[in-house]
């Protein structure tokens, strides 16, 4: 009865693991009794292990990051532009804490899109809030908020997120209008968080691709100079994928 009465004031208190957990050391086959100390110790690590699993389930959910990518499943190959000590210096979120940028840049199926995306799921898994958007999506969003008046509540959760992840940047020529909307996102970010792009065009190229000199200007300080540059060399990664499965498949 002292038992059932525990595990219910733990199920109150929204301990659920602490309290399943009590019930099955409870109903589990006798062996060799747990001395206080690792009860206790048992009963604690069952909850946090519990409460980080369904944390970082949120980050990835609110984060948009795919399912199955993470920093574990890039390729990494010197000769691709992204060997081990590069990956393991990203993932270890260093550059998040030092409030810096990463630039992915790379031809189409070059697997930028991935390694934007598998940072993002690195970045949640050492407790960074992330945010993995699409550069034209993103424009589109805050061009619909400045005309039905709600820009600048758009803008707020963009300057909050630690690692903002904008994929196809600079994939079609900007408006004015998006040039100016793009730099007020990376003002507000500016030297406070992380932005990690992904692009088809090389840094050098940027200037003139943004256009507007006073602009361009304002947008490349602000990302470029405090970024670890990622240049992605190989073939698409996506016609190999094919390829590799359309091999299995005739062996099969």
């Amino acid at each position: 009865m002292i038992l059932e009465e525990t595990i219910q004031k733990l199920l109150d208190m929204k301990m659920l693991a602490m309290a399943t957990t009590l019930r099955e050391m409870n109903t589990a086959p006798r062996t060799e009794p747990l001395s206080t100390e690792e009860t206790i110790g048992l009963l604690v690590d069952r909850e946090w292990t519990d409460r980080e699993n369904k944390r970082l389930y949120r980050l990835l959910r609110d984060a948009g990051v795919p399912s199955g990518v993470c920093v574990e499943e890039v390729t990494c190959d010197a000769g691709r532009g992204v060997d081990k000590s590069v990956m393991r210096a990203l993932a270890s979120c260093q550059w998040v804490r030092a409030k810096q940028n990463v630039i992915v840049v790379g031809a189409t199926g070059a697997g930028k899109s991935f390694l934007g995306a598998a940072l993002a799921q690195g970045a949640c898994r050492h407790g960074f809030r992330a945010l993995c958007l699409r550069t034209p999506r993103l424009l589109q969003q805050l061009a619909i908020a400045r005309a039905d008046g709600t820009y600048v509540n758009a803008l707020a959760p963009l300057a909050k997120v630690n690692v903002l992840v904008l994929d196809d940047f600079l994939l079609a020529p900007m408006t004015d209008v998006e040039r100016r909307d793009l730099l007020e996102v990376l003002e507000d970010r500016y030297d406070q968080t992380s932005t990690i792009l992904t692009s088809q065009l090389p840094t050098k190229t940027w200037h003139q691709a943004i256009g507007e000199a006073t602009i361009a200007d304002a947008i490349c300080d602000r990302l470029v100079h405090n970024a670890h540059v990622v240049t992605l060399r190989s073939g698409s990664m996506r016609k190999k994928k094919a390829i590799a499965t359309e091999v299995t498949e005739n062996k099969t």
